[in-house]
């Protein structure tokens, strides 16, 4: 009865350290879009830097996720994540303050670098601690996720009003998230199994990068990315070129990261009791084939359709992360699959927000630059059907 109680806190633990984490994985992100003209003024930062760095997150996500299982069979995984929250931390206090767009940019990628490494250590540690509930697991840090990235793109405007108009306030007091993570970890990273983790769990023989269903994952990872970091970086941007005020631009932005959840939750949990999430992924992509196509043709048309549409879009997250835990037999084989998925999905993804501010600059419209993620809506949507097949490494 005692180890039972012991196994059920030692779980209950896990899972707070879980959702603590998942809360600052788009926090540095989603702030920024809301306030971007803002942060372009007081940097002088001009419309394709502005893009870069939109691409700053998979930049990093992808170059620093790829050394994470090394880093994991050192320290321990935990370990790592606790110092990917106190990189995460340093990078938010500090960017602000930076007073030009390079150190700027320097900075977000300290931030993000520690998110890299969260971002792909965390699907091992459900499969590891939750090997029964993956799915459902997966769906309730999928909702701290998105919970977070809800309220930092809702309230970072109204922040920064609250601080006199300083922007750089309404970004830094973020930081604070990050901060109330670290004792859980620090607790966990203490921990016995975190000593034991570097051999009996992030050892596998299994080479990810020689199995068509590893790339079909990182092709889904990269589209949906590159859809989601366009959406962040450049959506509320697009309502207010179309004569929306800031606040509701905002406001439309958060919606679509609000869905996110209950569509995080119900669609893990679901899709993990399922054999095949192909029709899921399938689905996914026609939503966000009517939504992008829905912004080209008027965003002030229907601005609540359109920030719905692209809100079940951005489902595709959990989906592929969920996917990436049920592709693997053991904890070992996820996180090499999660690395070799995310870090090359995001290599697909870096070009996206840099080449759509500069089609936006050149084009002095957004016509062009969404018609062009109407068309990567495709290969998301092939890719994520190939994914999706009862397949396991």
């Amino acid at each position: 009865m005692v180890l039972v109680l012991i196994k059920q806190r030692t779980h209950i633990g896990a899972l707070v350290a879980l959702l603590l984490a998942a809360v600052n994985l788009r926090l540095a992100v989603t702030s920024i879009g809301p306030v971007l003209t803002e942060i372009r003024a007081g940097l002088g930062m001009s419309a394709t830097t502005a893009g870069l760095l939109t691409s700053v997150p998979v930049l990093c996500f992808a170059s620093i996720g790829l050394a994470a299982p090394r880093l994991a069979r050192r320290f321990g995984a935990a370990r790592v994540i606790l110092g990917g929250l106190a990189l995460l931390t340093v990078g938010l206090v500090v960017r602000p303050y930076t007073g030009a767009p390079a150190p700027f940019l320097l900075f977000s990628a300290v931030a993000l670098a520690g998110i890299a490494l969260v971002n792909v250590l965390l699907p091992s540690i459900v499969k590891d601690r939750f090997p029964d509930r993956v799915g459902t697991v997966t769906g309730l840090y999928s909702v701290a996720l998105n919970i977070g990235a809800t309220t930092a793109a809702a309230a970072t405007v109204p922040l920064t009003g609250a601080f006199g108009d300083d922007w750089r306030l309404g970004l830094a007091c973020w930081a604070l998230a990050a901060v109330v993570a670290l004792p859980s970890w620090l607790l966990m990273a203490r921990s016995r199994s975190a000593t034991r983790q570097p051999r009996d769990q992030t050892h596998s023989p299994v080479r990810v990068s020689r199995h068509p269903v590893a790339w079909a994952l990182a092709v889904y990872f990269g589209m949906q990315s590159t859809s989601a970091y366009v959406i962040i970086g450049w959506l509320p941007q697009i309502y207010r070129d179309a004569g929306l005020s800031a606040s509701l631009a905002g406001l439309l932005f958060a919606v679509t990261s609000l869905l996110g959840v209950p569509l995080s939750f119900l669609l893990s949990a679901y899709a993990g009791r399922l054999r095949s999430q192909s029709g899921i992924a399938v689905a996914l992509g026609l939503f966000g084939i009517a939504g992008w196509t829905g912004l080209w043709w008027s965003p002030a048309a229907a601005p609540w359709l359109w920030a719905t549409l692209l809100g079940v879009v951005n489902a595709a997250f959990p989906l592929a992360l969920t996917m990436i835990a049920l592709r693997g037999r053991t904890p070992a084989t996820v996180v090499r699959l999660s690395a070799f998925a995310q870090s090359v999905g995001y290599l697909f993804a870096i070009p996206g927000p840099i080449v759509v501010g500069l089609l936006h600059e050149i084009s002095h419209g957004w016509r062009i630059p969404l018609s062009l993620m109407i068309a990567l809506m495709l290969p998301q949507l092939i890719a994520g059907y190939f994914a999706g097949r009862n397949r396991q490494l």
